[in-house]
């Protein structure tokens, strides 16, 4: 016997049918690859604007690793949206945040007007780099 009342199996069935749809899957996989999907296309069409962006942060040579990282955030976010080795799409686009975000956000190294800011982004990032693990575990699990 369970502690479930029949009433609240009543209330969860429909959430669990509404919430398990491939659509919902298939958003919710859509907006962790979102800011991805929108980065790598933005550096494509300012290829230039990306360069600077990989200069700005001293990585070198930067031409090649802008280059890299379009594909990277293209390619990662096409994986995971096609199911074709969603895995290994997910957890490439974890590596990539967790370096991006040690790279990028160091709030630590900040004075304290920039730090709270700072450290708001590197959470989040690992907060993205939790789901993208999630995604990985999910379907590594299910082959």
């Amino acid at each position: 016997m369970t502690s479930r009342s029949p009433k609240y199996l009543s209330l969860i069935s429909p959430l669990r049918a509404a919430f398990t749809t491939r659509v919902v899957h298939g958003l919710a996989l859509l907006g962790l690859c979102a800011a991805y999907l929108q980065g790598g296309i933005d550096k494509v069409m300012d290829f230039n604007g990306a360069i600077a962006e990989v200069s700005h942060f001293g990585l070198a040579p930067a031409m090649p690793i802008a280059a890299a990282t379009i594909c990277l955030e293209l390619g990662a976010s096409l994986l995971i949206l096609s199911g074709f080795y969603r895995w290994a799409g997910a957890l490439a686009l974890a590596g990539f945040t967790v370096f991006a975000t040690l790279l990028a956000n160091r709030f630590w190294d900040m004075p304290p007007a920039g730090r709270l800011m700072a450290a708001n982004g590197f959470f989040e990032h690992l907060g993205l780099v939790g789901g993208f693990l999630l995604v990985a575990w999910h379907d590594l699990r299910e082959r």
